[in-house]
């Protein structure tokens, strides 16, 4: 299994290389989680290690958990709060200056529904997330694998969004859907 496969949208089963990838993952997050609360430069220096890339002046708050941190790219002043769950399993993409509220959920990954032979033996497949500069996202905001939110749109607290947000707009529910218009950027 090679990291390839992992995000090519296929079908594919959990192998020690995963694993082995999932731990190596894991110890930085660990370090990263065990730093002081005020060695915010020490924090970003290990996660630009691990992630696809780290805006400037971008911040994580403790106690992150991710699958296996390369593929999530972090955007300039983005801030991701405290409790964050990134299953990183398929790309996540947060834009500059994204706020991520307390212990939201990003999935990538996706079980067989209809192959109930495929889910037992375990097969997965991912869909990447992508969200627009300069949104938020509540507490407790759940993202459901393929989504995009579009830029300057806000989702409130508790919140499970699966389905594309537009630009924009001001989404809540579960599901999530646009309750009202935001005003365009000028």
């Amino acid at each position: 299994m090679d990291v390839e496969q992992l995000v090519s949208g296929d079908w594919y089963l959990d192998s020690p290389a995963l694993r082995a990838l999932r731990d190596d993952c894991a110890s930085i997050v660990d370090a990263s989680n065990a730093l002081p609360a005020h060695d915010h430069h020490g924090r970003a220096e290990l996660l630009r290690g691990l992630f696809g890339s780290f805006g400037d002046g971008a911040e994580v708050v403790p106690r992150l958990r991710c699958s296996y941190g390369f593929n999530v790219s972090i955007g300039a002043g983005a801030y991701v709060n405290a409790n964050a769950f990134l299953m990183d399993d398929g790309p996540i993409t947060l834009g500059d200056h994204v706020r991520i509220g307390p212990s939201a959920v990003l999935a990538t990954a996706l079980h067989p529904i209809e192959e109930h032979r495929l889910r037992r033996e375990g097969a997965e497949r991912t869909a990447p997330i992508t969200i627009g500069d300069n949104c938020w996202l509540g507490s407790t905001v759940t993202v459901g694998a393929g989504v995009t939110i579009g830029r300057n749109t806000v989702v409130g607290a508790g919140s499970v969004v699966l389905r594309d947000l537009p630009d924009h707009v001001f989404a809540a529910g579960s599901p999530a859907a646009p309750i009202r218009d935001l005003p365009v950027e000028s």
